[in-house]
């Protein structure tokens, strides 16, 4: 049975209700002092807790989709995904089949010509008057003689909300994933700039310029990349800069690549969402302009607005991620210039596992398209 099924979940929480019904049938044979009572007793408290925790959690996971199978729960599902390009033009986007393809894990190394450096930097934004914490990854030819004044193509990589720019090299492995894939000569030399896209919190600000609040989506298209230009040698076009992330990365990925072409080439959603939540956590982010809250629907812009001369790459899977359906609506309303590509898995929950699954894939795919 699968973990996510409701037959698992019915089956827990009634498997809990007859343990707390034992527990108090049977508490008072168990009042004695002896060592078999006391043993019963922590028997059945212990059983009444697993099953009650389990209930909770399976209702949880079946809400939020953080993990899609048993295997995904346990860390066991390993296939990695694989980027499959689709067709675009004036109408929209055909789909295509995807396979699968595995990989390994590298090597320590403490020489930054050999394995780079991970530079922890406070990004700045004098107009918008936002400062932010972010880590920047240079790859070993940053540091290697015969690169000595090459510029190097960027990515900004993003967590979800509310994230911690540390899971992006502790529990997602991006700096270690490209050193690998460099290796292999898979990918191509890419500084990362890898921080959370809440600059203003704790709101959570979705990556726009709030009426009368953060004006965070100006930071990210125009700060962010004049104050890391600044002190790193990055190219200096949009065909030089993508964005990447997960979750709420992912939304402001896709939507900061849409809306602002001149800053960004090239857009990874890895889970994302293709409209901004209005919740405690973001507050009012409109300020009761429909119109902006329409220009900043992911799909209301496929319909109504000239598509960008863009890149952009979407993950999901059949099983597990509640955001399937419109991802497979995102693709086929994709219209030419646009160019898309997918990451379709076939179980896959919302999870850094799931997220590890996709990022070799996805961020070959990303430095692909970007050259300085």
């Amino acid at each position: 049975m699968d973990l996510t099924s409701k037959t698992v979940l019915a089956l827990t929480v009634l498997v809990a209700v007859a343990f707390f019904a034992w527990t108090v049938l049977l508490w008072p044979r168990l009042a004695a002092r002896t060592w078999r009572a006391v043993t019963g007793r922590i028997a059945l408290l212990l059983a009444t807790q697993l099953t009650l925790f389990a209930s909770v959690g399976l209702v949880v996971n079946n809400a939020f989709g953080f993990y899609a199978s048993w295997a995904d729960l346990f860390g066991q599902e390993q296939q990695t995904g694989v980027v499959v390009d689709h067709t675009t033009g004036p109408g929209g986007t055909g789909l295509k089949r995807q396979g699968v393809e595995r990989t390994g894990l590298p090597h320590d190394n403490r020489r930054p010509e050999v394995a780079g450096r991970l530079d922890k930097v406070l990004i700045r934004g004098e107009s918008t008057g936002i400062t932010s914490p972010a880590y920047v990854y240079l790859p070993p030819e940053y540091f290697q003689p015969r690169h000595a004044h090459d510029r190097f193509p960027t990515a900004v990589v993003l967590t979800g909300y509310p994230g911690t720019a540390e899971a992006l090299y502790t529990k997602l492995h991006y700096p270690q994933t490209e050193r690998r894939l460099i290796g292999q000569g898979k990918m191509r030399p890419t500084i990362l700039v890898m921080m959370r896209p809440t600059v203003a919190p704790p709101r959570d600000t979705e990556c726009m310029d709030i009426p009368g609040g953060p004006q965070t989506e100006t930071f990210f298209t125009k700060e962010l990349r004049a104050d890391i230009a600044a002190h790193y040698r990055t190219g200096t076009t949009a065909r030089s800069w993508g964005v990447m992330g997960d979750s709420t990365g992912g939304y402001c990925a896709l939507k900061m690549t849409m809306r602002h072409p001149e800053a960004y080439s090239t857009g990874v959603a890895l889970s994302g969402y293709y409209k901004a939540p209005l919740d405690p956590t973001t507050g009012d982010l409109f300020a009761g302009n429909a119109q902006l809250q329409r220009e900043n629907d992911l799909m209301w812009r496929q319909r109504h607005l000239p598509p960008p001369p863009v890149n952009l790459l979407v993950t999901t899977s059949k099983q597990g991620e509640t955001n399937y359906a419109d991802t497979m609506r995102f693709i086929a309303g994709t219209k030419s210039p646009t160019r898309i590509a997918s990451i379709v898995l076939d179980t896959g929950g919302h999870n850094f596992n799931t997220w590890r699954r996709e990022i070799p894939a996805a961020l070959t795919w990303l430095a692909g398209r970007l050259n300085a």
